[in-house]
């Protein structure tokens, strides 16, 4: 935060913010820190930084004085806990097996999330970490094209023409066009609609 206090309402890409805390940091550390970049992305997600486009943030002042509170309420991460019966809603595990329980924002409140009951659920640290890694339904179209790679390999038409049909599934709900699906093959980035 310091390189972007030094520097407001500048776009600024993250190679040299990465550069000055390396720096800073390896004067009183034997080694670089880890990931700085990743830091800065923790700070746009936080609310102190805008992202303007892909690895260049800016620092506004004004943005600084007029951030909600980023986390649920104490008194709203308790009611979710208590509503998630102290258990992921993903698989089912808490406390008593053993895992650590977060509260977790459903919608992100860097894409619009609020911190209201409604848009919070309760996850284990290991799907709350899978799910910070990328949203679930892009973890699963990842994984398709994976699969339907593979297929191709080996020229496996049952699993190519399963693949296909999950890829049309995606075009038509809308989810995740940001990633486009394989070419070739008979398969382009854009659904083609069955007659």
């Amino acid at each position: 935060m310091e390189y972007f206090k030094n520097h407001p309402n500048q776009d600024i890409p993250h190679g040299p913010v990465v550069d000055w805390v390396t720096s800073e940091w390896i004067k009183d550390h034997p080694h670089p820190p880890r990931d700085p970049w990743r830091a800065i992305r923790k700070l746009h997600q936080e609310g102190k930084l805008i992202k303007i486009k892909k690895g260049v943030y800016r620092y506004s002042p004004e943005l600084e004085e007029n951030i909600d509170v980023w986390d649920f309420p104490p008194k709203v991460k308790e009611e979710i806990l208590k509503r998630d019966g102290y258990r992921c809603v993903v698989c089912g595990r808490g406390i008593k097996d053993g895992v650590e329980l977060v509260v977790d924002h459903i919608k992100p409140k860097d894409k619009g999330g609020t911190n209201d009951i409604s848009n919070g659920q309760t996850l284990c640290m290991e799907h709350n970490l899978l799910k910070k890694n990328y949203f679930q339904t892009e973890a699963g179209k990842r994984f398709f094209i994976k699969l339907y790679e593979k297929a191709v390999a080996n020229n496996d038409e049952r699993m190519i023409k399963f693949c296909k049909a999950v890829f049309d599934a995606y075009d038509e709900f809308g989810i995740n066009g940001h990633i486009p699906r394989p070419n070739g093959n008979g398969i382009d980035n854009k659904r083609k609609d069955k007659k």
